[in-house]
């Protein structure tokens, strides 16, 4: 008979798994996603919202997505799932950046391995099969991430009108007279070929050789020296003293003649005695001193090249390390450049493309061919040139030195310096750094620090090289004479991407001048010259600065400027900089309203996490733990700061996401028999438990949109993770068991739970739908139909604003007192279960005991009638007493056992053996 008992309960039923299987079934939610045109049906719904518009930053597309695309996308997603519930307009433009260094080096190693010769057009067709390749994998696996977005409306970097833009664009800084062409030093990646732009530059630590050397001064006599003289200068890149022009000192710095053996040698006097020591100098001694003002014009020689070397004055030298005495190559630095200028020195580079120095009549011949590449920590030139500084008696000491130097992001390789014909943006002229540090002031930076970070960079940056030596990319639209001079016209370059944005920039491979100039009108100073299309190729960081222009400016439903960029914190160096000044030039503003930055995915020990490992890959996490695993570490990170990751963190958040759906399982299995629309009781009318728990949730709600708003979502992660464990879990669920499997079907104080279960799940799923999209729309739909898909998916669903309505303050107040008290209620219970009296708190039966006048007593006697359930035990007596403070006595429960609800009472002798019921549970089963 016992068993009828059983099947009487109310014990909860769902078909929600309770394994998530989230690798599996994620998938299949995608598919559903895309079947009801979830994005499109958004947008719908939002139709009349206020635009937020978030701007795509578009990841390079030569591999798998890796977790820190998974950062990124993530948190944009959060964001526009949020915002969208929040009635927003929320249009999202995936976009993609296409072309650069990376694609056409590996298409090129290909070509070369299969032996084949191709022309650029057809190189170029390759590259762009390798883009779109990589295009269609990342964008399976940004959906399988649960990314919702207008794919159908994607953008390209290498689509025709996008590029047509780029050029646009660039008439923009032409027609402002901003552009010109230069031969100057340049970041030089030597795997590449090509010249770099600042942020494409990463600085690492590196050893390289350091050395003095001593350059021969002829006139010795005019400073009243007998001894050999020489001036020595300290460098860390022996292999460009070929390139040396000249020896700059500073003209207020006071310089010694340091006399050591049969030698005297020019320091800065503030350094004599470090260079001494370092040199390792015997019975050194100044012999006199000079002014470095005083030394302009004195001629030394080069140690190994027939050729003087003056001294130059320069404000940059310091005593920092060093002589004080700076090795000049106006080819191979941007101070010894300047240094040139002011000179009139020849800007001298005999270094080639492929990092070689060239035949050029001056360069001697043992050095002709070698490379400056380092190669497993050697440069091949430091070598030949440290040999021949040792012939020649100049190499006055040699050492390593570990220190940061400029390495290609994409290569690793440590870049050189070097002077080379490039197209340049003068960010000086006419105010345009004034311009674009104003616009900043404009913005909002979150975190804060940003506005610092990119005002550095700005302030720092030198004039744009936005020319590239290389074929995947878009074409500078310039044209040669005969002597060699490049020419550029805004209107020009108007007209060529009007056919661009027609046939693409593949034109600019497939025709000759003539044929792409054809009804372009031309400058009169063009005009009757033999032109010549140039070979050089944008900068990719003006392509994808143009974006806002390219995605935004040209689309009616869109708006410009957007209202946020969201990436991470490199791209102040990076996209940020490139698409701020590109908006400041082009129209005088920035073209966001806001930018928020996160920090970079590292090892759980705080070290890099390298790229390279194939465990890297995103789907290798989204299939072993799944997309919403996921999401959850990502929103359970304070992303501002650089974020932790290892599979024992993803573990870990793994419980945290079996709490969060466990939690979704125990609501929706406590509603198989309630309808809110039959059932549901008016929230005034519930129990005070009942209207407890909705207060807590309006709480919960309250705060995370607070957190939201704020791009805080790690507080929504521990607000959610801490309710539904404490106020949920350990509390209010655990209270209501007895009452939703026990009482009868009808019970009022029955339906007055499933009310408010069924508020605070829609509430909860509502909270965590941006967070845990896969997860709270599958709770969503067995909510609302008990099956797996449902065409309304809970991203239609607003935000929930109805529990501002749930807030009682005097309610909360209460239970606050009864929670505390509960805690103490309960180190008696288990006091006694550690005794081996009890085990289960029902064993318990509870005696109070305090005075009338005591609040908390008075608060117990209004609530005795609830005080069995809050405690979870079988009886609660309250006893007035005249002395003394609140009493709590424990005993074990005495009579007989409830074979159904398990509560013991003393009238009850024929429990648990004999079948007897208690009355409650009698009147449940009639």
């Amino acid at each position: 008979m016992a068993e009828n008992y059983k099947d009487t309960l109310k014990l909860p039923q769902t078909s929600f798994p309770m394994r998530a299987n989230l690798g599996k079934r994620e998938p299949d939610r995608v598919r559903h996603w895309e079947k009801v045109n979830l994005y499109g049906k958004i947008q719908q719904k939002n139709q009349d919202g206020e635009l937020f518009l978030l701007h795509d930053g578009p990841p390079f597309t030569n591999g798998d997505l890796h977790l820190g695309h998974a950062l990124n996308k993530t948190l944009k997603e959060i964001v526009l799932r949020y915002k969208a519930a929040k009635g927003f307009r929320t249009p999202y433009i995936p976009g993609w950046d296409c072309h650069g260094l990376p694609i056409e080096h590996k298409v090129s190693k290909e070509i070369q391995a299969a032996g084949e010769k191709i022309t650029t057009a057809q190189l170029r067709e390759k590259c762009d099969a390798f883009s779109e390749h990589w295009i269609s994998v990342q964008r399976r696996q940004f959906k399988r991430l649960g990314v919702l977005g207008d794919w159908d409306h994607e953008y390209k970097t290498k689509n025709p009108a996008y590029e047509a833009e780029i050029l646009r664009t660039l008439a923009s800084f032409v027609d402002q007279e901003l552009v010109y062409r230069s031969k100057k030093p340049v970041y030089w990646s030597i795997p590449f070929e090509t010249a770099l732009a600042e942020a494409e530059i990463e600085y690492k630590d590196h050893t390289s050789p350091c050395i003095w050397a001593a350059f021969d001064i002829p006139e010795k006599e005019k400073f009243a020296i007998e001894k050999p003289l020489s001036i020595v200068i300290w460098t860390t890149t022996p292999w460009t003293i070929p390139a040396n022009l000249a020896i700059a000192v500073h003209p207020r710095l006071e310089y010694a003649f340091v006399e050591a053996g049969e030698r005297v040698f020019i320091v800065a006097k503030e350094l004599a005695e470090t260079f001494a020591e370092d040199c390792g100098l015997e019975n050194w001694q100044i012999v006199q001193t000079a002014s470095g003002e005083s030394l302009e014009g004195i001629e030394s020689r080069h140690p190994f090249i027939d050729r003087p070397s003056p001294i130059v004055l320069a404000d940059y030298v310091t005593t920092e390390s060093g002589t004080g005495c700076v090795h000049t190559a106006p080819g191979h630095g941007i101070d010894d450049y300047l240094t040139g200028l002011k000179y009139e020195l020849d800007i001298y580079c005999p270094v080639n493309d492929k990092g070689e120095y060239d035949d050029d009549g001056q360069i001697p011949d043992f050095l002709v061919g070698e490379s400056v590449l380092e190669s497993d920590g050697w440069v091949p030139a430091n070598g030949k040139v440290l040999k021949a500084l040792a012939e020649a008696g100049s190499l006055v000491k040699k050492q390593k030195i570990t220190h940061s130097y400029p390495h290609c992001w994409r290569s690793k390789t440590p870049v050189i310096f070097r002077a080379v014909d490039q197209w340049f943006v003068a960010l000086d002229k006419d105010g345009q750094r004034e311009k674009t540090l104003d616009a900043i002031e404009s913005v909002r930076w979150i975190p804060d620090w940003g506005k610092n970070r990119i005002r550095g960079a700005v302030e720092s940056r030198p004039d744009w090289c936005i020319s590239r030596q290389r074929s995947w990319g878009v074409p500078i639209p310039a044209f040669y004479d005969e002597e060699g001079t490049g020419h550029l016209d805004p209107s020009v370059i108007r007209a060529i991407a009007g056919k661009v944005e027609t046939d693409g920039t593949n034109l600019w491979y497939t025709k000759t001048a003539d044929e792409i100039l054809e009804g372009v009108e031309l400058p009169v100073s063009w005009q009757g010259k033999k032109l010549t299309s140039g070979s050089d190729t944008l900068d990719v960081w003006i392509d994808s600065g143009s974006s806002h222009f390219a995605v935004l400016k040209n689309d009616e439903n869109l708006a410009w400027p957007c209202d946020l960029y969201l990436e991470g914190s490199d791209q102040h160096r990076g996209w940020f900089q490139s698409s701020l000044w590109t908006g400041v030039i082009r129209e005088g503003v920035a073209p966001y309203k806001s930018i928020l930055t996160h920090g970079f995915i590292v090892n759980q020990d705080g070290t890099k996490l390298s790229k390279s490992e194939g465990s890297m890959t995103l789907e290798y996490y989204m299939d072993k733990f799944g997309s919403d695993i996921v999401r959850l570490w990502i929103a359970s990170t304070d992303f501002r700061n650089d974020v932790p990751m290892g599979e024992e963190i993803l573990k870990t958040i793994g419980e945290a996401y079996r709490l969060l759906r466990n939690t979704y399982r125990f609501q929706i299995s406590n509603l198989f028999d309630f309808k809110i629309e039959q059932h549901g009781m008016p929230v005034q009318e519930l129990h005070e438990l009942d209207r407890w728990a909705l207060d807590k949730t309006a709480v919960l709600t309250e705060a995370c949109e607070q957190a939201y708003e704020r791009y805080e979502f790690h507080r929504v992660y521990q607000l959610c993770n801490q309710f539904c464990s404490v106020t949920l879990s350990a509390l209010y669920h655990d209270i209501l068991k007895d009452r939703l499997y026990t009482l009868a079907e009808e019970h009022t104080l029955r339906r007055s739970s499933q009310t408010a279960i069924y508020h605070i799940f829609r509430t909860l799923a509502r909270i965590l739908g941006p967070i845990l999209p896969f997860t709270s729309d599958e709770a969503w739909s067995y909510f609302v139909s008990d099956h797996d898909f449902v065409n309304e998916p809970l991203a239609l669903q607003g935000w929930p604003t109805e529990s501002a309505k749930w807030r009682d303050s005097e309610l909360e107040s209460e239970f606050t007192t009864l929670l505390d008290f509960r805690n103490s209620v309960n180190e008696k219970l288990e006091e006694l279960r550690k005794e081996g009296a009890i085990g289960r708190s029902l064993d318990a039966f509870i005696e109070l005991s305090g005075q009338e006048s005591d609040p908390t007593f008075s608060l117990l006697n209004k609530y005795q009638n609830f005080l069995e359930e809050l405690f979870i035990v079988s009886q609660v007596t309250l006893i007035t007493s005249g002395d003394g403070g609140m009493k709590i006595k424990v005993t074990k429960a005495d009579g007989g056992r409830c074979p159904r609800c398990w509560r013991w009472f003393p009238d009850l002798q024929k429990g648990v053996d004999n079948d007897q019921l208690c009355p409650r549970c009698a009147e449940a089963i009639l």
